[in-house]
């Protein structure tokens, strides 16, 4: 009962906290599921653009953008975008643009 409320004051006070991880869980289920097909990627370098790639693709995902138009977005302005507006290419910033 009452040992366990410290444990619970976080998510009491921040209406926003989740209780549960499930969120992130169901997100990196496609990555655990297909661990076994991981271990043929070439390389490390190949593992690591994998991790990139997958990382680029879920952040997208968690902010509601389509992860194909939004790279196309991406791939298309990258090279003409200067270092100090990356945050311009973000999904975030995608999606309040679109």
């Amino acid at each position: 009962g009452l040992t366990r409320m410290k444990k619970l004051e976080p998510w009491l006070s921040h209406g926003i906290t989740e209780l549960d991880n499930n969120t992130a869980e169901r997100a990196i289920r496609p990555l655990a599921v297909g661990r076994k097909n991981y271990l043929f990627v070439g390389s490390p370098s190949g593992g690591k653009s994998a991790a990139i790639a997958y990382t680029l693709i879920e952040t997208a995902k968690l902010n509601d953008v389509d992860p194909q138009a939004w790279l196309t977005v991406v791939l298309a302005n990258i090279a003409d975008t200067k270092i100090t507006h990356l945050e311009d290419l973000m999904p975030w910033s995608y999606a309040q643009r679109n």
